[in-house]
């Protein structure tokens, strides 16, 4: 038997945000970033929005990028304080999952976060409150997830805290809000939607319902994200859209390895962090090339090539050109091949292979992981961080 959740309600398309002075409550706590939601006029409308719907606003501002433990124990203090029936979350992944995290605290003030570190383990949610995600960038889709990523930065360890419990009631997936994102931040997004999407459809639980949104994802991402990343504004609000179709297949389909070295990478290093979409994007050849080995892997590549009209008359030749094709993508968006290469040099080498048993131990060991068609060896999964590191 399998399960296939998503949100209540989906509002979508240009001005879809109004829909929040529909929701029924008292009380609403908004979550959001760094400022750009605020900048660009949108934290305001939330804010009006839901006076209107009759209810009293309280802001949680400045939620990091790679959201910390701490922050997360933050929120749920001043949620428990203002005691919400509505958690709102505006911006990029960042601050909505964040948000998730925070909901679970304030609803189970007892539960610490190491007991939701464990898949699948969360309590009964929505006894305090309901949840709305309203979605700024065009990637990590956990506006329609079942998923959070929360960094321990004192271990150097990306977090995804994953239950059905924390997808959402509300996602409000307004493109008004991408048309605002830079273009490395268009190029690093689009590239975590097209790894989302892969990897729910060659992942090992993959289904009839989630097949034909993962590859109409795929498609639609092939199709628009160089054009999203040029500027061009058709091109953006189709890119919203594909995010969210990938989002729904992976969080019922779920992940794979390129999501688990990514997580275990991301802030393992002195050097800086290595931006989740950036590092799936490098990850997503080799795995690849990894994952091939299983003949109904690469079987599964080789439709994928087929759908986006790439050459090939065997099952290899499929999927070098899928491969090829990545590697054309990354080349355009201005993403580097290795993490060797990543912000001029910031990984150091040395460190990077001093960590490198650690690394692929703490990797192999992600919920990702037991998705993936290949369940690498250690010496497998520190030959593909090797490969990664390299080029």
């Amino acid at each position: 038997m399998s399960r296939f959740t998503l949100p209540r309600d989906i509002y979508h398309g240009s001005g879809s945000l109004e829909n929040l002075k529909n929701l029924s409550g008292t009380k609403a706590m908004v979550v959001v970033g760094g400022g750009s939601m605020k900048r660009f006029g949108f934290l305001d409308r939330v804010t009006d929005y839901l006076n209107e719907a009759g209810m009293e606003v309280a802001l949680f501002e400045g939620v990091e990028p790679d959201p910390s433990v701490e922050t997360v124990k933050r929120g749920a203090k001043a949620m428990l304080e203002f005691e919400p029936d509505w958690i709102v979350s505006i911006g990029g992944g960042s601050p909505i999952d964040a948000a998730k995290a925070m909901w679970a605290l304030y609803e189970y003030p007892e539960v610490s976060f190491e007991d939701l570190i464990t898949p699948f383990s969360f309590p009964t949610l929505r006894k305090k409150a309901k949840f709305c995600a309203i979605p700024s960038t065009s990637g990590t889709a956990t506006e329609v997830t079942a998923f959070a990523v929360i960094t321990d930065y004192q271990k150097g360890i990306k977090y995804p805290l994953a239950d059905f419990n924390i997808t959402p009631d509300v996602a409000i997936v307004d493109p008004d809000l991408a048309l605002t994102m830079p273009k490395k931040l268009t190029a690093h997004t689009g590239m975590d939607a097209l790894t989302h999407a892969i990897e729910a459809f060659v992942g090992t639980i993959h289904s009839n319902y989630t097949d034909p949104l993962a590859m109409a994802a795929i498609e639609m991402v092939d199709k628009h994200l160089v054009a999203s990343y040029e500027g061009d504004e058709k091109a953006r609000r189709q890119m919203h859209d594909a995010q969210c179709l990938a989002g729904m297949a992976f969080s019922n389909a779920l992940l794979g390895i390129v999501h688990s070295m990514a997580h275990k990478t991301g802030a393992a290093y002195s050097g800086g962090h290595i931006v989740h979409g950036c590092a799936n994007a490098m990850y997503l050849p080799n795995v690849i090339r990894f994952n091939a080995e299983n003949d109904e892997a690469a079987e599964r590549y080789a439709l994928i090539a087929q759908r986006l009209g790439l050459d090939g008359k065997t099952t290899d030749e499929l999927v070098d050109a899928l491969i090829d094709r990545i590697n054309e993508l990354n080349a355009r968006l201005g993403i580097p091949s290795c993490i060797q290469d990543y912000e001029g040099g910031i990984i150091d080498e040395y460190e990077f292979m001093e960590k490198l048993p650690e690394v692929a131990k703490n990797a192999i060991a992600d919920a990702c992981t037991a998705t993936n068609p290949r369940i690498p060896t250690q010496a497998e999964m520190e030959e593909l961080l090797r490969v990664c590191y390299y080029g």
